[in-house]
């Protein structure tokens, strides 16, 4: 089926991106024969429309900076993904084509060193900037703490769609394997991320964010929960 074919309100929501699209098929195509690889993208696709038509209709569509590529909605596919094949799939693949989405801009960034407070003091403003943007739409509930000089950083997410979407359908699962790429993504730039709950399985997302030579790492090590999920102590 053709995307242009897929039957949503294109005024308000908008089709997964590309490199999403790619992902989900490189997928597929490990696991089912070459004549059911059509059949099944189109059970992707289909259950992405049916996803979307009772999903709210108040994020922006492609104005929204968070409706890009391993976005909200990216987020909506590799769900759609996951419910059609669910037999064949596993968490470390879903987390693998989150990554695939969100790494690429981080790997940019290699010369980021958040351990030096020229960078920290730069990322803490990425994130007020942001926090501005999510105030604009509402979708990203973001609260973003003072910058301390010497201090980590810290601010936090109190709803987010994505684990909205997972509670309504059911999907909590597999919301570990979206919300590690958060861990993932902070390593790139030598920086850490310290978490003790999110919005899919708490009443928040808290980031705690340090250098990853910063001493403060030692009272705060890093596990997997009985969920998969990447947690703090």
């Amino acid at each position: 089926m053709k995307d242009s074919e897929l039957q949503f309100d294109r005024n308000c929501h908008v089709l997964y991106s590309k490199p999403c699209k790619k992902e989900i098929l490189a997928k597929i195509a490990l696991h089912y024969p070459e004549a059911r690889r059509e059949a099944v993208w189109e059970q992707v696709q289909r259950q992405y429309a049916a996803f979307l038509s009772d999903w709210r209709t108040d994020l922006g569509g492609a104005k929204n900076f968070h409706n890009g590529a391993g976005g909200t909605y990216d987020c909506i596919a590799i769900l759609s993904y996951y419910v059609v094949c669910k037999a064949v799939t596993s968490f470390r693949e879903i987390e693998e084509m989150e990554e695939a989405l969100i790494l690429p801009s981080f790997r940019r960034l290699k010369f980021v060193d958040c351990n030096k407070p020229f960078f920290r003091r730069l990322l803490h403003r990425a994130f007020t900037s942001a926090k501005a943007r999510c105030d604009e739409w509402h979708d990203y509930e973001m609260a973003v703490a003072p910058y301390e000089k010497d201090k980590p950083i810290y601010y936090e997410f109190t709803a987010c769609p994505v684990a909205e979407f997972a509670i309504q359908h059911g999907l909590t699962d597999i919301m570990a394997a979206l919300c590690n790429v958060d861990y993932a993504s902070m390593e790139l730039i030598h920086a850490r991320l310290i978490r003790t709950t999110t919005c899919a399985n708490g009443y928040k997302c808290d980031f705690t964010i340090c250098g990853d030579r910063d001493p403060y790492l030692k009272d705060h090590p890093e596990y997997r929960d009985e969920n998969g999920y990447r947690r703090n102590t």
